[in-house]
């Protein structure tokens, strides 16, 4: 690829919309998806925390596993298949480099072969399926920001911006690879620092959101460049702002004809205000511009912010494949050994033993492979599919008969408004100025608007509000007339909920009982509900008050005439 004019085309000259996952979390643990939070937000507080647990041997045998599973052929082969076209690699210097204090010969480098090996292996896997590989330097020697967790920065030893030593090792780090992928044409482009977060001029604007010159940030990037060129002439640069990638004051206009301006997007609204900047700054410095780094939503913000990006010709790059928790495509599952493990560190439970906590880490390492995780194809639906139409589609094929139950958690795939309707959908936190607003209250099942609680049972939809309502595609062999028999649960009074098929009233509205308790489940029955041959479209509708909704049960209620029998007579 490589840059002409404001767009990125490839050899033959076409246009290319990127459209790709960021690999967060193989080479650089981050707190928030290893769920240690404050305890250990960087990867080398975690690092020793489980030393503290198992010693350095075993230590190493964890994360040894934990490389090796996280990211194999079978991720991006899986990506591939889904739709995405490009890999953003989160490095972590450390994988190819010994940190400056480390290196026995003072300003020299040492090259450790196995973050290049791991590169060369994804990129071969990459080009198996036409896809491009970006590399992105997202652990920078010393730490590019006051951010400490996602460069795993240690905040006693000096930065990125505070050590010569470290720039020049972030140089030559830059210059190595470009020498190693100067001929690769599915090498993408080279991010050469994620995320700078830091104030120049001013140390209490932390994270530079306020810097006005940016002039480090300008001369080091500058300096990577020309490293780069040294050696490779040919692939496009990647430069982001100060402030998380997003201030580029001072920075611009960029240095050299093949760069990409990048900039990174969460928890704004998904309207053309929140891009224009953008638009500007490709428009006055005929530069194309890239949606390097986005996600952690929901499925509605998903879908309005690619939609957004790719009618308005930018690529997009979403965070992360995978990670322990429920927005993203994969969810890595967390043994219970390891949440014991998570237990003892925030002060929850007891300190497990040596073998224990041993067992427990490499089951964790061995959960990150790709089948063992728990495949969210409504993400892959909201972030491909939903952004081409408002056709909704079955989340599980619901065959219906007398005896049939449905878990209500199994609603159709499709946006809000059309699959279902909720009320609370996406976390605008930035935009609105207030809290992180939650849209799946329980964090679980799926990344809908559509609240969803673990319970004994399984799951079950919770907080079904006035108003909300959910759909169900339904393939019913056989005409008929069923009582509908829903399993209910509330806490208060007032609850109503009534039921429509294909458009058409098919119950009135129903009371839901005051049950005492979020899963005191109690059965209200709808009455006389008919269903014809073939597809029925069911949407069961809040109209009154709040209430939980577990199951939905199938009766015969008497079956109607046949369509065969209408015809003949």
């Amino acid at each position: 690829m490589k840059t002409e004019g404001t767009k990125i085309v490839n050899e033959r000259g076409e246009e290319v919309l990127l459209r790709g996952m960021g690999l967060g979390g193989w080479m650089l643990q981050e707190g928030y998806m290893m769920r240690t939070g404050d305890v250990a937000g960087q990867q080398h507080v975690l690092r020793a925390k489980i030393q503290e647990l198992v010693g350095p041997e075993r230590t190493e045998e964890f994360y040894s596993a934990w490389l090796a599973n996280h990211t194999r052929r079978i991720d991006i082969d899986s990506m591939a298949a889904w739709g995405f076209n490009s890999v953003r690699l989160a490095m972590h210097y450390n994988l190819y480099t010994l940190p400056v204090e480390q290196e026995p010969v003072k300003g020299q480098n040492t090259w450790l072969e196995k973050g290049f090996a791991m590169t060369d292996s994804l990129l071969a896997w990459c080009k198996a399926n036409n896809m491009y590989l970006i590399l992105d330097l997202h652990a920078a020697p010393g730490g590019q920001g006051n951010d400490l967790n996602i460069s795993d920065r240690d905040p006693g030893k000096p930065s990125l911006w505070e050590s010569e030593e470290n720039q020049q090792k972030t140089v030559a780090l830059w210059r190595k690879l470009a020498d190693r992928y100067a001929d690769e044409p599915w090498l993408g482009a080279y991010d050469i620092i994620n995320e700078p977060n830091w104030g120049f001029t001013n140390p209490e604007d932390k994270n530079g959101c306020n810097e006005e010159q940016n002039a480090p940030l300008r001369k080091l990037m500058m300096d990577i460049t020309k490293a780069i060129r040294e050696v490779d002439q040919k692939h496009m640069i990647v430069i982001e702002g100060n402030c998380w990638g997003n201030n580029y004051r001072g920075v611009l206009p960029t240095w050299d004809d093949n760069t990409v301006l990048s900039f990174h997007k969460y928890w704004n609204y998904n309207d053309q205000a929140a891009i224009q900047g953008w638009l500007d700054h490709r428009d006055k410095y005929n530069v194309p511009v890239w949606l390097g780094e986005t996600g952690e939503n929901s499925n509605v913000w998903f879908t309005q912010a690619i939609s957004l990006v790719e009618r308005n010709g930018i690529g997009w790059c979403w965070w992360p494949l995978k990670k322990m928790g429920f927005n993203n495509p994969l969810e890595v599952k967390v043994d219970p050994g390891y949440q014991r493990i998570l237990d003892y560190w925030k002060n929850k439970g007891p300190k497990p033993t040596a073998t224990e906590a041993y067992q427990a880490l490499m089951q964790q390492a061995e959960n990150t492979k790709l089948e063992n995780c728990i495949y969210h194809k409504d993400v892959v639906d909201a972030m491909f599919r939903q952004v081409q139409t408002t056709e909704t589609k079955p989340f599980k094929t619901h065959q219906v008969a007398a005896g049939t139950t449905l878990k209500a958690v199994d609603y159709d795939l499709g946006r809000n408004g059309y699959a279902y309707f909720d009320k609370d959908t996406a976390n605008y936190y930035i935009s609105t100025g207030g809290p992180r607003t939650p849209w799946n209250k329980g964090h679980v099942y799926r990344n809908d608007g559509v609240d969803i609680e673990a319970g004994q049972s399984g799951f079950y939809v919770s907080s079904f509000e006035e108003g909300e309502w959910l759909q169900y595609t339904l393939d019913v062999p056989q005409k008929g007339t069923y009582n509908l028999v829903l399993q209910v649960s509330s806490d208060t009074q007032g609850g109503k909920v009534s039921l429509s098929n294909n458009g058409a009233v098919a119950a009135a509205a129903a009371v839901v009982p005051n049950t005492g308790g979020a899963q005191n489940w109690q059965a209200i029955r709808l009455a006389k509900v008919p269903l014809v041959q073939g597809q029925n479209v069911l949407r069961i509708k809040a109209d009154g008050g709040s209430f939980n909704l577990d199951t939905i049960h199938f009766e015969s209620a008497g079956k109607g005439k046949s369509t065969r029998q209408k015809t003949k007579r």
